[in-house]
């Protein structure tokens, strides 16, 4: 399993439980005992690993005002830290905390636990995919982050996240696209799917513009990448045309094995002609025969 390979496994999975418990109690998480407090706010930082980078004003209002009435149902997950103007780091929970500080709140309740930095952020990335808050480029970074920083393979993100690969793949491709583009996904201007299919595009900058403009549905985007394709390919086809020296050789070679002149032409777009001289009527009737 690929929650075992930083030594998380079961701590993990009991956190995931005590989330929802009421604070000033202790959990046992594998061998350590993890207490569930109020911290102050002004003693808690964000993550700088935080995968999720983007906050909805209009949610964490939303958020704001049901804590307000019933306070945090579910405490945030904490790291002690040193060496920075605060004494903990937020794991899991950045909305929450947000929330918490707009609602007017002097503390929070928060598991706080001792992890590594590696540790952080696995467990920040796993927390955010798995609840499906993250816009399309910050899921393609999460998915991305779980294999080059805390060392997955694909076949560990698809058991652990519980989506298909081709999907995973799918999403991934987005981190290819310019970082214009990319801002168009983030603010929602032009959807995930959009995204994945002009990630593969020669011009996904300017297709992305005509989606939006041009309200292109993602099957006809599809299409649109599709014949760029193809004119792609006939164009490198055009381009390449035979070099002068191999022509020659060619027509040396023909020239010798026939027993008349022979002149290649070539023509745009790859055609042309094959020209045969020859003096007289008999050595006419003998290349007919030759190349009959």
């Amino acid at each position: 399993m690929a929650t075992n390979k930083f030594g998380l496994g079961r701590g993990l999975a009991d956190l995931q439980l005590a989330k929802g418990a009421i604070p000033d109690i202790s959990v046992l998480t594998g061998a350590e005992r993890v207490v569930v407090k109020q911290i102050p706010l002004a003693q808690i930082g964000a993550n700088p690993d935080q995968p999720r980078k983007t906050f909805s004003t209009e949610e964490l209002n939303e958020l704001a005002a049901s804590i307000r009435e019933k306070g945090v149902l579910q405490p945030i997950l904490l790291r002690t830290v040193t060496g920075r103007p605060y004494m903990y780091e937020i794991v899991a929970g950045e909305r929450r905390y947000r929330a918490s500080k707009l609602a007017g709140l002097n503390e929070i309740p928060a598991l706080v636990k001792s992890l590594s930095n590696e540790n952080a952020m696995e467990i920040a990335l796993i927390e955010n995919v798995q609840r499906e808050n993250l816009n399309p480029i910050e899921e393609a970074d999460a998915y991305k982050n779980l294999m080059t920083e805390c060392g997955y393979e694909l076949g560990d993100v698809v058991r652990l996240i519980g989506k298909s690969e081709s999907y995973i793949r799918n999403i991934m491709r987005i981190n290819n696209l310019p970082e214009s583009v990319k801002t168009l996904v983030a603010s929602g201007e032009i959807s995930a799917s959009h995204a994945r299919t002009i990630a593969v595009a020669d011009n996904p900058e300017d297709l992305a513009h005509k989606i939006i403009s041009e309200k292109i549905s993602v099957a006809d985007t599809q299409r649109l990448v599709n014949n760029g394709k193809k004119a792609g390919k006939c164009r490198e086809k055009i381009s390449k045309t035979i070099d002068p020296k191999i022509v020659r050789d060619m027509e040396t070679s023909v020239t010798k094995n026939i027993g008349a002149p022979v002149k290649i032409i070539e023509r745009r777009g790859g055609a042309g002609q094959i020209v045969i001289s020859f003096a007289t009527r008999i050595q006419l009737e003998e290349l007919i025969k030759k190349l009959s």
